[in-house]
C-alpha cells in the first residue's frame, strides 16, 4: 500500500483552511536508508483546527536492536517493541487514519526519508504525499532565531513546550506551532498551500542540504506546474467516476409505432420528458426515437395535421445507444459526435433500460452548483468559508475545461463571492449578537466593481461597502457597523478573499455611510467630477446588494443612474478616464513584456469596462454586465460593439487559464499573463483583443488617436 497524494485542486486551499495530518517518528537512528522507524505518531487538523482526540500512535518492531544512543533521546527499548507490529501492519493502520490528506511535519524530510526506504524494503511502491515542513515555514518568518529546533520555534511564538521526543507528543507540538504560524505567514502574502510550498522552494541552500544528507524532497515539484489541457481533464473527475446507469432515467418512455403524434406529445408534457422511444418493427431491428425537437419539426412541416400522423413516421432512426456501465465521459463524447442530445441506454442484455439527455448531464453540473452554494450557506467560520474557496477555483477549472465561455465562468465565480460575502456578514452578525448587539437599524452590505458586475476571476479581493438607515458618522450606529464591516473582512481574509488594497472595504468610513451621507457623497461625485472623485465613483455604479435590506441599496443605485445621465461634466470625466490607457500592443504587433508578462486588465479588459459603464450611464440603462452595457451605445457602429464584447470574452478567458497555471504552482495570482504558456493561435488571438481596444475611444466620443 502506498501513501496517496491529495489532488492538485487543493494547492488553491488557504492554510488556516487546510485539512491535514501531522507526522512525526522515532527511529533506531538518524541515516535514513539504513535506520528503522519504531514508532509514528499523528494527529489529525480539520479545517485549521487541531482535533487533538483524533490521534495515532503505534510502536513498530523494526526487526533489529535500538542503538543506547538513540533509546537515551526517545526511551524506547528493545522490551517495548517486541510485542509490537512490524511496519507493514502498522503503515496500513496508519494510512487508514491518515488518508490522502496533506502531511505536515518538522523536518519531514527525514520522516518522508525513512518511510520510503521502508516502503522499498517492504516491496511496496512509494507514492510521496503532498507536505509541509514546519521547520521550513518557520525560516521564512523568523530567519533570525538563534536555533531551528522545535521547541526555540515554539517558545518564540509563546507555545508550552512539555514532554518531547515521542512521536505523538512531537507531533502535536509541530501542529500547534503550523497553526501559529499561519497569520504570520498570510502577513508575508503566504496564504495557500501552493504558496507555501513554493515560497518553501527559495530556501536553496537548506534543501541542498537535506537532500545532500538523504532527505527527502518536502515539496513535489510536480504539485507546482502549470496546469494544461490534461490537468483540467483530471481534475473534472465526475465523468471519469460515473457510469451512465448512475444519472438516465428509467424507466424508459417506449410507446407504439402507431401511436399519434398528439398522443405522443400529451404523454411528454404529462411526464416531463423530452423523448420516447418506439419499438423495433420487427425482431432484430433498430429501436427508433422522437424528441420535442422532432415534434416541433413536424409540425412546422406538416402544419396541424402532423399532430394525427403516426409519431414514429418522424421518429429517427437507428436509436444511438450506450451502455449503461460505460462511464458518463463516454456519453459526453458519444453525444458530442454525433452532435445528438439523447441516446438510448442499454442494460447487460442489451435491452433498453433508460434514457439519457444533455438535460441530464446538465443537471449534474447544476446539482454540483447547488451543492457549493449550500455549502456556502451551511459554513459556520472563516476556514470552512476557505475550503469553498478552494472547491470554486475546481469548479472554475473544470468549466474552463468543458469550453464555458468565459462570461458565464466569471458569472458563476461572481455569484460564489457575493455567497461568501453574504455568508460572512451572517457570520459577524451572529458573533456581535451572541454578545447583545443587535443591529441598530436596517442596512445593506454591497458588493462592488467586478463580482457586481458579474465578472470576477480568481484574483479577487474585497470590494464593498455598507449603507444604514440613519446615523451620525463616528456615532454609536456607525461604530456597530464600523466593527461589523471589519469583522466581515477578517472573516473574508482568513477564507481566502485578500484585503482590498485600496482600502475599498465597508470597514473604512469612506465606504460605510447612512442614506443621508452617500447621498451627499455621491452628488459632490457628480457635481465636482474631479478626477480623484472618478478614482472613488466608478465602481460604486456596479454595487449589487448582497444581505441584509436590498431596498436601501437600490434606490441609492437608481438615484445615482438618474443624477449621472443628466451630468454631462461628470460623464465626459468618466469617459476621458475610460479612454486613458496604455496598450501592451506594440510596433510590428509585439506584446511589450514586464517581467515576461502582459497585463492584459490595465491595457484590455479596463478600458472596455469602464466605457462601458459610461454608455449604460449615458443610455439611463441600470445594467451590470460589460458586453449588455456595450450594446447601449447604440449610436456606435455594431461591429465596433461585437468585436469588443468579444475581446472582453479573450481576455477573461486568457486571464483566468493563467490564474489557474499559477495557483498551482503557489503564484500570487493577478490579471497578468504569461504569452509563452499560450499556443501561437492563442498569442495571435490576445493580439487581435488588444487591438480592438481603441475603439473604447470612439464610444467615449475621444479622438483615436493620442
Amino acid at each position: 500500500m502506498a501513501v496517496k497524494r491529495i489532488s492538485s485542486a487543493q494547492s488553491a486551499l488557504p492554510l488556516g483552511s487546510l485539512s491535514a495530518v501531522v507526522l512525526d517518528t522515532e527511529t533506531t537512528g538518524l541515516n535514513v536508508r539504513r535506520d528503522r522507524i519504531i514508532e509514528i505518531g499523528a494527529v489529525r487538523i480539520t479545517g485549521g483546527t487541531l482535533k487533538e482526540a483524533e490521534t495515532f500512535a503505534k510502536l513498530v518492531n523494526p526487526g533489529t536492536a535500538i542503538p543506547a544512543q538513540s533509546t537515551a533521546i526517545h526511551g524506547i527499548r528493545d522490551e517495548d517493541v517486541r510485542p509490537a507490529s512490524p511496519f507493514g501492519k502498522v503503515i496500513e493502520m496508519y494510512q487508514s487514519f491518515a488518508g490522502d490528506a496533506v502531511v505536515i511535519g518538522y523536518s519531514i524530510g527525514f520522516d518522508l526519508a525513512v518511510l520510503k526506504a521502508e516502503f522499498e524494503r517492504s516491496g511496496v511502491i512509494w507514492v510521496p504525499p503532498r507536505s509541509l515542513d514546519v521547520r521550513h515555514l518557520a525560516k521564512l518568518v523568523a530567519p533570525e532565531l538563534p536555533s531551528e529546533s522545535l521547541a526555540t520555534v515554539a517558545g518564540w511564538l509563546g507555545i508550552p513546550v512539555g514532554t518531547r521526543h515521542r512521536a505523538l507528543a512531537d507531533a502535536l507540538l509541530t501542529a500547534r506551532v503550523f497553526l501559529a504560524l499561519v497569520p504570520k505567514l498570510r502577513a508575508r502574502g503566504i496564504a495557500t498551500l501552493a504558496q507555501a510550498q513554493r515560497s518553501c522552494l527559495r530556501l536553496a541552500s537548506r534543501l541542498g542540504e537535506e537532500v545532500a544528507a538523504g532527505w527527502h524532497d518536502a515539496v513535489q515539484t510536480e504539485t507546482l506546474v502549470p496546469a494544461g489541457a490534461t490537468e483540467f481533464a483530471r481534475i473534472d473527475s465526475f465523468p471519469y467516476r460515473h457510469r451512465v446507469a448512475d444519472i438516465m432515467a428509467r424507466p424508459p418512455a417506449i410507446a407504439r409505432n402507431d401511436e399519434k403524434l398528439r398522443d405522443v406529445l400529451t404523454r411528454m408534457l404529462r411526464d416531463k420528458i423530452s423523448s420516447v422511444f418506439f419499438e423495433p418493427f420487427s425482431v432484430g431491428a433498430d429501436f427508433a426515437i422522437i424528441t420535442e425537437r422532432d415534434i416541433l419539426r413536424a409540425i412546422d412541416g406538416r402544419g396541424i395535421d402532423a399532430l394525427e400522423a403516426a409519431a414514429s413516421d418522424f421518429a429517427s432512426r437507428p436509436l444511438i445507444t450506450i451502455a449503461g456501465d460505460e462511464f458518463v465521459y463516454r456519453a459526453i463524447s458519444r453525444m458530442t459526435t454525433y452532435d445528438f442530445r439523447h441516446l438510448g441506454v442499454t442494460g447487460e442484455m442489451g435491452e433498453l433500460a433508460g434514457a439519457l439527455s444533455a438535460r441530464d448531464l446538465l443537471r449534474q453540473r447544476a446539482s454540483d452548483a447547488v451543492a457549493l452554494g449550500e455549502s456556502i450557506e451551511r459554513a459556520q467560520n472563516a476556514p470552512e468559508l476557505g475550503q469553498i474557496w478552494s472547491e470554486l477555483t475546481v469548479v472554475a477549472r473544470s468549466l474552463a475545461h468543458e469550453g464555458v465561455s468565459p462570461h458565464d465562468t466569471a458569472a458563476v465565480i461572481s455569484r460564489e463571492l457575493r455567497a461568501l460575502t453574504k455568508r460572512a456578514c451572517e457570520l459577524a452578525e451572529i458573533e456581535m449578537e451572541a454578545g447583545g448587539a443587535r443591529p441598530p437599524c436596517a442596512y445593506a452590505m454591497m458588493v462592488l466593481g467586478s463580482s457586481g458586475r458579474g465578472e470576477s476571476l480568481l484574483a479577487m479581493d474585497q470590494d464593498n461597502a455598507i449603507i444604514f438607515e440613519k446615523g451620525e458618522p463616528g456615532g454609536e450606529t456607525d461604530q456597530w457597523f464600523e466593527k461589523l464591516a471589519s469583522r466581515v473582512s477578517d472573516i473574508l481574509n482568513d477564507a481566502g478573499v485578500a484585503y482590498c488594497k485600496g482600502g475599498v472595504m465597508a470597514s473604512r468610513a469612506a465606504w460605510r455611510k447612512d442614506v443621508d451621507g452617500w447621498r451627499e457623497m455621491v452628488g459632490s461625485w457628480i457635481a465636482h467630477a474631479r478626477p480623484e472623485d472618478v478614482l472613488n465613483s466608478d465602481i460604486f455604479f456596479d454595487a449589487l446588494s448582497v444581505h441584509g435590506s436590498g431596498e436601501l441599496a437600490d434606490e441609492l443605485h437608481r438615484e445615482a443612474h438618474e443624477a449621472a445621465a443628466q451630468a454631462s461634466g461628470f460623464l465626459k470625466t468618466l469617459a476621458i478616464r475610460a479612454g486613458e490607457f496604455q496598450s501592451p500592443l506594440g510596433l510590428f504587433g509585439r506584446l511589450k513584456l514586464e517581467g515576461g508578462r502582459v497585463d492584459v486588465k490595465r491595457g484590455g479588459l479596463m478600458p472596455i469596462f469602464s466605457v462601458a459603464r459610461v454608455a449604460a450611464l449615458r443610455a439611463g440603462v441600470t445594467t451590470r454586465s460589460t458586453p449588455e452595457r456595450l450594446k447601449a451605445a447604440t449610436s456606435v457602429d455594431p461591429a465596433i460593439i461585437d468585436n469588443l464584447i468579444e475581446a472582453h470574452r479573450v481576455f477573461l478567458k486568457v486571464i483566468l487559464e493563467q490564474q489557474l497555471r499559477d495557483i498551482d504552482r503557489g503564484i500570487a495570482l493577478s490579471n497578468s499573463i504569461v504569452p509563452d504558456e499560450f499556443s501561437a493561435h492563442e498569442r495571435d488571438e490576445i493580439k487581435w483583443a488588444l487591438a480592438q481596444v481603441p475603439a473604447v475611444r470612439d464610444i467615449a466620443g475621444l479622438p483615436t488617436f493620442g
